[in-house]
């Protein structure tokens, strides 16, 4: 299929901060969606508004709400970054990164080893980081998992392998700076099974940061531990730009 989206159409596709930059652009963060998330901004965002003032362009991609970074998830997340490189004239070096929280978190960590971009760095939140495990943790996930992967050539199996961030681990880009945020009381993506496991695994390959968030429950980081998130996600832009 031929690429429809253009800077004219882009806020059917997504949400950017960019207009409301002043000066020069420093870099671009891509940030997914968890399972469901189906929002669509009219206005600038919180986090839109930080990186703004920071002279960060800021982008959530309106992916299928069931998409965990498939195929063709990837490829909107690309054609999207596309339009705004192409709209503000930048190029190879300007520092991508990528963020995300459940399945976003597993999103932007996957999107690592797929994009058309490499992204510098990537910064998850309670990440759903072994997806074969994850489709047998809750009754409401095996519908989202099999609509996301049905169309592959291979087996259910091997498909969430591709894009399951524990069975990917060896094989991410060497570029790429990773943290991860995880909320110890999490009912929802146990931490054990997920991050735990993860950053056990990847640290024998890359660099990973691990902050556990005490006493929180799924993605409730807090506001301290919200505000280092965007943090971490700005310094990767400012230290690569």
């Amino acid at each position: 299929m031929e690429k429809i989206i253009n800077y004219e159409n882009l806020r059917y596709y997504a949400y950017s901060n960019d207009k409301a930059i002043k000066g020069d652009i420093k870099g671009i963060v891509i940030d997914f969606f968890g399972l469901g998330g189906q929002a669509m901004f009219r206005e600038d965002t919180k986090t839109g508004t930080f990186f703004a003032e920071n002279g960060v362009i800021f982008i959530v991609p309106y992916t299928n709400p069931w998409g965990w970074m498939n195929r063709d998830e990837v490829r909107l997340a690309d054609e999207i970054i596309d339009v705004i490189k192409e709209k503000y004239g930048l190029t190879d070096k300007t520092p991508l990164v990528a963020t995300g929280g459940s399945m976003g978190g597993l999103a932007c960590i996957v999107y690592t080893k797929y994009a058309k971009h490499t992204p510098v760095g990537c910064v998850a939140s309670c990440p759903v980081c072994d997806l074969p495990y994850h489709y047998t943790e809750r009754v409401d996930l095996p519908r989202t998992l099999y609509s996301a992967f049905y169309s592959y050539d291979c087996s259910l199996d091997e498909a969430l392998k591709s894009c399951s961030p524990l069975h990917l681990a060896s094989t991410l880009p060497e570029k790429t700076e990773y943290t991860i945020f995880h909320c110890e009381k999490d009912s929802a993506v146990n931490i054990e099974m997920h991050s735990d496991k993860f950053v056990n695994e990847l640290s024998k390959y890359r660099r990973v940061d691990y902050f556990k968030v005490p006493n929180k429950d799924h993605c409730d980081l807090g506001e301290e531990n919200d505000l280092k998130f965007k943090q971490i996600a700005l310094s990767y832009v400012l230290k690569n730009s």
